[in-house]
């Protein structure tokens, strides 16, 4: 006897139709505009949560590391004293006195750079100052050096060649630049943005009962929005609302513009998180550990030696022998 099955009679799931996607409403430049805000909240998302992973790293890093920074920081601190009573004895011939002027720079830009630590005050005494001659060009990491080998008069010219494309360089930096300000003021303007949407939205402006009802609301958003300084919502709102006239679209067009601007420095500021100078705090579990351990041991060692480096610069000879010691290694400090 044949039962028949109903669930024979039911198409396959893949002869099922598939509905089309829903065009999303409005004109090109809504569209684009609204993609762009959804990119920005996405990234500013990104972002916030970045933070507070790192935020999170760094305190578990400084509870393991901390302690052995810490010792470290004050064996350097621990190097100036007798450091600088070294200069004060007329004991060191003059290359000597500026090894350990050299040294006393070293240590302190150790500090700063690596620690944090405030050491201005031994980089204002020792650190070197630069003098730049007033006829001196400037010169660019992107301008290229000019051969000596060429004759003066060539020379010359390749040289006002060089100044030219500098000058260049620095006018379309400047453009951009100015550009980049155009566009971060339209962002932070909120008075610009509110006044666009009251102008558009006001019930005041509309006779249909319902719309006015709906537009009472809207503008009630709006006002709360620019009473709070509330760049992000005003322009959800701008993008949910947007008409859809031409003078609109192009208002549309610059915010979208100055949108994406907008994602590239939230971008760079993701990359400068993640692989930046604070980079370690983006690794992760084991690989976090390792580097931990490893670190913890390098500064156990760094702290080891520089106690011994203390000992020895103590005595005159003492300190003479690391002198040594260093210019042999090819290094200004420890």
């Amino acid at each position: 006897m044949n039962l028949h099955n109903p669930a024979t009679d039911l198409p396959t799931a893949n002869s099922l139709p598939i509905p089309a996607p829903a065009e999303a409403p409005g004109t090109p430049a809504q569209q684009a505009f609204r993609a762009a805000v959804e990119q920005v909240e996405g990234l500013r998302q990104r972002l916030r949560e970045t933070q507070a992973e790192q935020a999170d790293a760094r305190r578990r890093y400084w509870q393991q590391v901390g302690p052995a920074a810490e010792t470290v920081v004050q064996a350097r601190r621990a190097l100036f004293a007798p450091l600088e009573e070294a200069l004060l004895l007329r004991y060191f011939s003059r290359l000597e006195e500026q090894q350990i002027t050299a040294l006393l720079v070293g240590n302190a830009r150790a500090l700063q750079d690596r620690f944090g630590e405030d050491a201005a005050d031994m980089l204002r005494k020792y650190a070197p100052r630069r003098r730049v001659d007033e006829d001196d060009e400037p010169t660019t990491p992107d301008s290229p050096p000019v051969a000596d080998s060429l004759p003066p008069h060539e020379r010359a010219a390749a040289h006002a060649q060089s100044r030219r494309k500098s000058k260049a360089e620095k006018a379309q930096a400047a453009a951009e630049q100015h550009a980049r300000e155009q566009q971060q003021a339209l962002l932070s303007n909120t008075k610009t943005l509110y006044r666009q949407l009251a102008r558009t939205h006001h019930p005041d402006l509309e006779r249909d009962p319902a719309a006015q009802q709906h537009k009472t609301a809207l503008m009630q958003r709006i006002t709360e929005a620019y009473e709070a300084n509330d760049l992000y919502t005003l322009l959800q709102l701008l993008s949910e609302a947007a008409p859809s006239d031409q003078a609109d679209d192009t208002v549309l067009t610059r915010y979208t513009q100055a949108l994406h601007q907008q994602q590239t420095e939230l971008k760079q500021q993701l990359n400068e998180l993640k692989f930046g100078a604070n980079g370690f705090f983006g690794s992760t579990g084991k690989k976090r550990e390792q580097e931990i351990r490893q670190l913890k041991r390098q500064l156990r060692a760094e702290a080891d030696y520089l106690h011994h480096i203390h000992r020895l610069v103590q005595e005159p000879e003492g300190l003479r022998e690391v002198l040594r010691q260093l210019s042999a290694a090819g290094h200004e400090t420890v």
